[in-house]
């Protein structure tokens, strides 16, 4: 649709509905297959692999935390098919048309530290090939720049610059870039399997991973309880589905384009439960069949590849994790602050100018590396913030608004969604009081039990989302104390 007459401070034609629709499910579907099949992606299923202690647990915790996922990002995909616009302009309903900078800066500062964690993680891939040459790893442990190896350092830069070539030409490029790519990866990790599984003389899940060993690789994840637990499972699933709290925001970013629901709904199947649970068995498998070659817990496969005694296979196995990790990065880590930016200045800042702040930002973060802890202690803390964001706009959505909204207000500085000044209290209240039970107190204090932080999303979407739906219908009630 277009829009009559928008707010210059609100509107440039990158925030505008998206009138091509041009993504069918094979495009929604590779949204995922980039999305997940990275090292950090691997990494992750790896490391909760080892806290399920069984194949039929990991099948199990891993399963619903995907059938989960496929139900959250159903509701927020179905509001972008609907509305045709990005996460930042839909966020506007509920947190109001300058308020909503707020949530869209957070997503973009998120977006900027995975940016770093996916760059850091494909050049080590790159380090951990080149370093099989005598002359490169000594180059590598005798010099070192900004706290890291100089090796580290140029192969980062370089994976960081070459990111950057990929949104020249707009989201339709990113459209066809994973179109590619995500399959690319599909055909590497089993490559990677059968040769594990070939070499090692067995096919396993997990049943050639002592239990003491299991045990002694995961006192430090933060998670309650012994591999293979309850509470052991339960804190997978719910990890597994904190690692999305970034894209459960920002995915109407990309359904805008989708050529309907339906194409939505068949694309997100195959990506998420069906996709996710295969990506996560093939890794499974492969860390047990690394262990049973190698005697030793491998997590990440640019470990498992620069053991390879074929110097082919290992190039083959370091570009491809490159390339797909340039893929998630493009996907979850460029388009959302790309749109973010550009939606807190609209008339200085377009899709382009926005990604290049992010990758900015990201080459700043890189020195310090707070992507450089366990993988559920970052992913849970990255994602609790976001929580209450999300439940504050799926209520406001879904429940407050009943799937109708009126797209062409949300450009407008005094239309329905003005509030006080562009502001709306009542959703900032909701935030505050959701981040402070979710990220705040589990991470600075110990008010709460030690549990509590792995489940920060989820008590903050529904902290967050309770207090603003309590609070609109207290609005609606009594006029008087609307905001």
């Amino acid at each position: 649709m277009s829009v009559r007459n928008p707010s210059p401070s609100l509107y440039n034609e990158d925030l505008a509905p998206a009138e091509e629709r041009k993504w069918g499910a094979f495009s929604i579907f590779n949204v995922w297959t980039s999305d997940v099949h990275s090292l950090w992606g691997y990494y992750l299923a790896a490391s909760l692999f080892l806290l399920c202690g069984s194949f039929v647990n990991f099948v199990i915790a891993i399963g619903i935390g995907s059938l989960v996922i496929f139900i959250l990002m159903s509701l927020v995909g179905n509001a972008g098919v609907r509305t045709g616009v990005p996460f930042p302009v839909l966020a506007r309903a509920s947190f109001g048309t300058f308020g909503a900078n707020v949530p869209a800066l957070v997503r973009a500062v998120v977006a900027c530290f995975w940016y770093g964690a996916q760059t850091a993680a494909a050049s080590g891939a790159i380090v951990a090939l080149l370093i099989r040459n005598d002359s490169l790893l000594a180059f590598h442990q005798n010099s070192h720049f900004l706290g890291h190896s100089t090796l580290e350092v140029i192969c980062y830069v370089i994976v960081w610059a070459l990111q950057l070539l990929i949104i020249q030409r707009g989201m339709e490029t990113v459209r066809k870039f994973q179109d590619w790519a995500g399959p690319a990866v599909w055909i590497m990790m089993l490559v990677l399997a059968v040769y594990l599984v070939a070499k090692s003389g067995t096919f396993s899940f997990g049943s050639e991973i002592p239990r003491d060993v299991l045990i002694e690789r995961t006192k430090d994840a933060g998670v309650p309880g012994e591999p293979g637990s309850i509470a052991a499972l339960a804190a997978v699933a719910a990890t597994w589905i904190t690692y999305f709290a970034a894209l459960y925001l920002n995915f109407c970013d990309f359904s805008r384009y989708a050529t309907s629901e339906k194409a939505l709904k068949k694309g997100n199947l195959w990506g998420l439960p069906i996709n996710l649970l295969a990506f996560c068995l093939v890794a499974g498998v492969t860390t047990t069949a690394a262990f049973t070659v190698y005697g030793e817990v491998l997590l990440h496969p640019e470990q498992i590849s620069s053991k390879f005694d074929s110097w082919f296979l290992a190039l083959l196995a370091a570009l491809t994790f490159a390339i797909a990790t340039l893929g998630i990065n493009v996907v979850a880590n460029f388009v959302s602050p790309a749109f973010d930016f550009a939606n807190v200045f609209p008339r200085q800042i377009n899709f382009k100018r926005g990604g290049y702040i992010a990758a900015l930002i990201a080459l700043v973060l890189y020195p310090f590396a707070p992507w450089e802890t366990g993988a559920a202690h970052f992913v849970n803390f990255i994602g609790s913030t976001m929580g209450p964001i999300f439940g504050i706009m799926m209520v406001d959505y879904y429940l407050i608004r009943r799937s109708q909204l009126n797209v062409e207000a949300l450009y407008h500085e005094n239309g329905e969604f003005r509030f006080q000044n562009g502001w709306h209290g009542n959703a900032f209240i909701a935030f505050a009081v959701g981040v402070l039970f979710s990220s705040i107190l589990p991470t600075f204090t110990t008010i709460l039990p030690d549990w509590w932080g792995t489940y920060g999303w989820f008590f903050g979407v529904a902290i967050g989302g309770a207090i603003y739906f309590v609070l609109r219908m207290g609005a609606r009630r009594n006029p008087a104390f609307a905001s």
